[in-house]
Order: C-alpha cells, then sequence, then structure tokens
C-alpha cells in the first residue's frame, strides 16, 4: 500500500487544531481521515519549527531582492548592447 502524501498546508491546518486543543487526538485524527500518532507528530514539528516562519520570510526576502538587482542589470545590459547593435546596423 503507498503511503498518502499530505500537504504542508493540510498538515499545518491539522497542526494547529491540535494545539488549539478543543479536542481530543483521537478526534482531530478522525476528523481529518488520519492516524491519531500523525497528529502529535505534526503538532510537535509545528511547535519546533514555528520560528521558523519569521526568520525564512527574511531570508527570501533579501534573496529575492538581489534576483531582482542582478535582473535589472541584466536588462540594463541588453538594452546596451541592443542599442549598440541597432546602430551599427543602421536601424536607429
Amino acid at each position: 500500500m503507498a503511503k498518502k502524501k499530505y500537504s504542508s498546508k493540510f498538515k499545518a491546518k491539522v497542526a494547529i487544531e491540535a494545539i488549539k486543543g478543543e479536542e481530543t487526538t483521537s478526534q482531530i485524527a478522525s476528523r481529518f481521515g488520519v492516524h491519531p500518532s500523525q497528529v502529535r507528530l505534526w503538532k510537535r514539528q509545528f511547535q519546533e519549527n514555528a520560528f521558523a516562519v519569521f526568520e525564512n520570510s527574511k531570508k527570501k526576502e533579501k534573496k529575492l531582492e538581489k534576483h531582482i538587482d542582478k535582473l535589472y542589470r541584466q536588462i540594463g545590459q541588453l538594452t546596451v548592447e541592443r542599442d549598440f547593435l541597432a546602430r551599427k546596423s543602421g536601424l536607429l
């Protein structure tokens, strides 16, 4: 039997329900159709890694800014090359 793959969004939803504590682990597992041990595992993983939400957003933002800067430089270089070639070929 193949293992079922769950999305990160689904796992987070189940973990948040478990953290709320409004239902037992068995009730949550039954409602979402997963094994209770899976609910406990996702809850523990969520709690241990919650800090990464704030940490990764800054890293991703810096990485994105660097990528955007690189693309703007490339656009500038290609524009200069295009203008040069257009002048040399007599199109401009």
